[in-house]
């Protein structure tokens, strides 16, 4: 089970990463990875995350993310691996019932997918862009219940936020 989870985030990274089009791009990329697996394994794994296909700024259909339809992707030449290693949190700060969380470049979708697949009860909804996340709170949302709930996801988050 832990191959699959594996796996799966580096699929994830991979689609948020690389403008992949075709099963077989992807088979390829996984298998960059180290990652050997069967289409209809594939197939079940980008069910499981909801992928979708959509046209990128180029024309081009590739897949993507939920709710990702128009992020726009960065390759700095790091593999998935090595990105899934490296943390993407940068800081969080606060303004009413709003969190902005600002991450390295092309990690706040993947980081905005791993919290709406949660439920942290505090939190209304996110919308991710580049290298930014925005957090809708609920009215009256405690914080410090908010990061304990988000140190799970992102176990950075208490170091950039004990200021």
């Amino acid at each position: 089970m832990r191959d699959k989870k594996n796996r799966l985030e580096t699929l994830k990274m991979l689609i948020s990463s690389k403008e992949l089009g075709s099963q077989e791009e992807v088979l390829k990329e996984l298998q960059l990875e180290g990652f050997q697996l069967t289409q209809a394994t594939l197939s079940r794994d980008l069910k499981q995350l909801k992928v979708a296909k959509a046209a990128s700024m180029n024309g081009k259909y590739v897949y993507v993310l939920p709710n990702e339809t128009m992020y726009k992707r960065v390759s700095d030449g790091s593999t998935a691996r090595e990105m899934l290693e490296s943390p993407g949190f940068l800081s969080l700060d606060f303004t009413g019932n709003l969190g902005v969380i600002k991450t390295r470049r092309g990690y706040a979708s993947l980081l905005a997918y791993n919290i709406d697949m949660v439920d942290i009860p505090s939190i209304l909804g996110t919308i991710a862009g580049y290298n930014t996340i925005l957090l809708i709170l609920k009215e009256g949302a405690d914080k410090h219940n908010l990061i304990a709930d988000l140190s799970n996801i992102i176990p950075d988050i208490n170091k950039a936020t004990d200021k």
